[in-house]
């Protein structure tokens, strides 16, 4: 039988299938459902910086209304943020604490995360809790218009990090950069053990006959994962650590098709919403059979096999073929 064995950040996972962050992995019980269901690994549900900010921010706004506990030079203000910061993570470090008593697989902590300020120190906590490794999930609005430098801010902001703790660290990107492929080779370099290609955002929609704004698609479409297939291919051979694929996987074949470009696992999220945690070991039959018929025993057999540093044609990897195979239309 097929060995789906695979290395990620270090970590040897059973198989390539990891639960990306979600609801899925907000708490103990569903934790152990999607392990009994096969997952490899796990990225808990995200610790959003921006939440905590949001709060910290309402209950100094609640404290300056009253004289008698806020003054402007106080340490008033201090106490509460040190409070609401501590609150914030207190729930998420218990989480990673359950998980690893409960289930055998890796357990990755996930920040979403928007400054290089002292939250950082929130990381050491993290990995004394237990986490196997941790996934900063960099979030920095492609519509700002402050100047801010976004680049230096990643830099910044995985430097801290790196300082900080000794388990693995990666980083989940979105697509919005000049040169990403410049940007993701250079931040391979840095020390950090993975790349997770791409995050998925809130996407708006319209309703055309309310005339209002409604909210977009919450799940995927199969058809995104090719955007992230060319990604994987380019930039396979060329970084300094492993490479995760995320968005648009929904079935056994665009996990392959990521593997033959080079990812080292998947991260899956919105297939498993709509067909249920069973549907990872069925996903997992599919791969074992396909590896079967192609006469593959190991992963890496075929990982990268079809990557442009390895296909015998890269070029289908380059933006000019478009304009070869439909500049006719």
């Amino acid at each position: 039988m097929a060995d789906l064995t695979t290395s990620y950040m270090g970590l040897m996972l059973k198989n390539p299938i990891i639960v990306g962050s979600c609801g899925l992995t907000s708490s103990i019980e569903k934790i152990k459902e999607m392990e009994t269901n096969g997952a490899a690994a796990i990225v808990l549900k995200s610790i959003f910086e921006e939440e905590i900010l949001v709060e910290e921010k309402n209950f100094r706004e609640t404290a300056k209304k009253d004289s008698m506990i806020y003054a402007e030079h106080s340490e008033t203000i201090d106490y509460i943020d040190l409070h609401i910061k501590d609150d914030s993570i207190k729930n998420y470090l218990k989480l990673i604490k359950e998980s690893k008593k409960e289930i055998l697989i890796p357990v990755i902590a996930s920040i979403n995360c928007i400054t290089d300020t002292e939250w950082i120190d929130f990381a050491e906590k993290i990995e004394e809790a237990g986490a196997d490794a941790l996934e900063l999930n960099i979030f920095l609005n492609p519509s700002d218009n402050s100047g801010l430098d976004f680049e230096k801010t990643f830099h910044d902001i995985i430097i801290k990090v790196l300082k900080k703790i000794q388990i693995p660290v990666s980083v989940k990107l979105s697509p919005y950069f000049t040169k990403p492929g410049q940007f993701i080779t250079e931040i391979s370099k840095s020390g950090i053990k993975g790349i997770v290609l791409f995050n998925r955002f809130y996407m708006p929609d319209i309703d055309i006959d309310k005339m209002k704004l409604k909210e977009g698609n919450i799940f995927s479409n199969p058809v995104e994962f090719n955007f992230v297939l060319r990604w994987i291919g380019i930039l396979s051979g060329k970084v300094n650590c492993s490479l995760a694929a995320s968005t648009g996987i929904h079935d056994s074949s665009a996990i392959i098709k990521q593997i033959l470009a080079g990812a080292d696992a998947v991260q899956m999220v919105s297939a498993i919403y709509i067909h249920g945690p069973q549907y990872i070991n069925q996903l997992i039959t599919e791969i074992e059979k396909w590896m079967d018929q192609k006469g593959f025993n190991y992963i890496n057999q075929f990982k990268g096999k079809l990557s442009m540093e390895k296909c015998n044609n890269p070029a289908v990897y380059e933006r000019m073929q478009f304009m070869k195979h439909f500049g006719g239309i």
